[in-house]
């Protein structure tokens, strides 16, 4: 099974200053997540998260200056696909959109996009990434895995958080759990999860 993200990921959040980007970024950040970054235009120069994370105006400003290699959007659907294009542009390989409501249409032409680019997508529609004491990169709670040898890939965020109650209650743990978002048009399917690639 893929393992998307790990100790080596270094975390861009677009939209990091707003109520769910901020709440989020620092969830991640509290699990051990290298959060590097924030993206909000307009807000370059200021700081989050207790002076930890700067934010910067654009995803190329802040890949440039970080070296970020994964970003997760908290972006309204109007703006969503949008940051896609941009963090695409900006050279982001994997692209987390937690954004629920992007427009068919506008999916459509982003994952035509990301495909000639070869980004990877996770989502749209509250996706989530762990690897259980290394990284986790979106909405999944702190506390509800642990590392082992089963593979999750889920397309419910809630039917995933039972899963993964469940395995923990019988000490069984998981190598990655992997949510791919609840949207008609999403860019990676069960089958692209199963490959045998790490990241």
């Amino acid at each position: 099974m893929s393992i998307f993200v790990d100790k080596k990921t270094r975390l861009l959040v677009q939209g990091i200053t707003g109520n769910e980007g901020l709440f989020h970024a620092q969830q991640m950040l509290e699990y051990g997540t290298k959060v590097v970054a924030g993206v909000t235009p307009g807000k370059g120069g200021e700081w989050v998260l207790g002076d930890k994370v700067p934010v910067f105006d654009s995803c190329r400003a802040a890949v440039d200056a970080t070296g970020a290699n994964v970003t997760v959007i908290f972006v309204p659907s109007r703006g969503a696909s949008d940051a896609m294009f941009e963090a695409a542009d900006a050279g982001i390989p994997l692209i987390v959109c937690i954004t629920e409501g992007v427009p068919v249409q506008d999916m459509m032409r982003v994952r035509e996009y990301l495909d000639q680019k070869q980004v990877r997508l996770l989502g749209p529609k509250l996706p989530r990434i762990v690897n259980p004491r290394e990284t986790k990169v979106g909405i999944i709670p702190n506390n509800i895995a642990i590392p082992g040898n089963v593979g999750v890939v889920s397309r419910s965020g809630t039917l995933t958080y039972e899963v993964l109650y469940a395995l923990k209650q019988k000490n069984l743990g998981v190598t990655t759990c992997v949510g791919i978002g609840g949207d008609p048009i999403n860019g990676t399917n069960f089958i692209d999860c199963l490959e045998p690639v790490r990241s």
